[in-house]
């Protein structure tokens, strides 16, 4: 569990389907995203695949627990592209509700720390985190420029859904990067 004094990351229970359901399966939400699970009981399931994939070491889920809340609001979750996960891949979601609050900031920052500083994920940590957001989703593309990520090119078709496909950005944060600009954050506070 990672928390900064009112948000906080927690692995998923299987109580929270319900509230995953009703943040993230939303047509707004939906716009950027692959299909995530359309029933609590789908949920539940993805719930326990998390679960079952991090005890192997092979991929962890978040939910995002707003302040003064007990359910999630949304999910960040890692997976390895390299086994030993030197290089991986992130990916977010956070109900529309709580879109333009500084939530989903706050718990990116508390996930990074955790990812870059704590080496939680393999032997030893993270040296690239990688992410892709639809090109027509600005929220999703601003909160990773925010985060100091580097935009590093566009990725054409490479987001489909039914028969639509659209480009994706692709950006990176290297750890030596989220260490810098984190000790700079952390002197001037």
């Amino acid at each position: 569990m990672l928390n900064d004094g009112g948000v906080m990351l927690r692995e998923l229970r299987l109580q929270d389907a319900p509230s995953l359901l009703a943040h993230l399966n939303d047509a707004r939400v939906l716009r950027y995203i692959a299909p995530c699970p359309s029933t609590v009981e789908d949920f539940r399931r993805f719930i326990r695949w998390t679960r079952a994939e991090r005890r192997l070491g092979l991929h962890a889920c978040f939910g995002i627990i707003p302040p003064q809340q007990t359910t999630p609001a949304g999910i960040i979750q890692l997976w390895p592209i390299e086994r030993d996960f030197s290089t991986a891949e992130w990916g977010f979601v956070l109900g529309e509700s709580h879109w333009g609050t500084g939530l989903f900031a706050r718990s990116a920052r508390l996930f990074l720390d955790a990812v870059f500083f704590d080496a939680v994920f393999g032997p030893r940590g993270v040296f690239r985190l990688e992410a892709r957001a639809v090109d027509a989703n600005g929220r999703g593309n601003g909160v990773l420029r925010k985060l100091a990520a580097t935009r590093e090119g566009v990725l054409r078709g490479a987001f489909r859904k039914g028969e639509e496909s659209r480009d994706q950005v692709m950006w990176s944060i290297l750890a030596s990067d989220w260490r810098a600009l984190r000790g700079r954050d952390r002197r001037v506070n």
